[in-house]
């Protein structure tokens, strides 16, 4: 037997079973389905950092959904904060590396 212990998406149980595979799941309280959820981000991006692949960005995208959705905070807010930032303290296009600040 393989082990997870891993928060997967909805459907992962069902398509391992229709691949004739038993699979044991369990249903996660509040406060461990956060902490997972957070774990889930962090592999995602991990896994965009090192296949450099746009299909693991749909999966930090889903992850960060999911945040945002148990957060109650609806995706027109975050693009409302993510707009206003961008106004007040710019984006990431100019690229620019900040190195030292003196003091």
């Amino acid at each position: 037997m393989k082990k997870y212990n891993k928060l997967v998406r909805d459907k992962i149980p069902e398509i391992i079973r229709q691949n004739n595979k038993n699979v044991i799941t369990e249903i996660l309280d509040e406060e461990r389905y956060k902490k997972e959820l957070d774990r889930k981000l962090v592999e995602e991006v991990n896994e965009y950092i090192k296949d450099d692949n746009i299909e693991e960005i749909a999966d930090v995208l889903e992850v960060i959904y999911a945040i945002l959705d148990y957060k109650k905070v609806s995706k027109e807010e975050v693009e409302k904060i993510r707009t206003n930032k961008k106004i007040n303290r710019g984006a990431f296009s100019r690229r620019i590396y900040l190195k030292n600040v003196e003091e």
